[in-house]
């Protein structure tokens, strides 16, 4: 995740920014799927990955609305 944000800075258009934001979106997705995984199979207890997952749920809803304010911003510009 942190790889795409970082290429996403330095991306040379809005939609390469947006691209680059939403490849780190589908990994917080894919990080929130192995954390289910550890949690059902019992690997790891369920209170053990509750902060991560809140961290998770917190970082796709700051990427969601990075994602709603550049497109916003694509839109007024053109």
């Amino acid at each position: 995740m942190g790889a795409h944000l970082r290429e996403g800075k330095r991306s040379r258009s809005n939609a390469e920014m947006i691209s680059k934001t939403e490849c780190a979106l589908q990994e917080l997705e894919e990080t929130l799927y192995w954390l289910e995984l550890l949690s059902d199979s019992g690997i790891v207890k369920t209170e053990r990955l509750s902060d991560l997952k809140k961290e998770a749920d917190e970082l796709t809803a700051i990427l969601v609305a990075s994602v709603k304010t550049i497109k916003k911003h694509r839109k007024k510009n053109e």
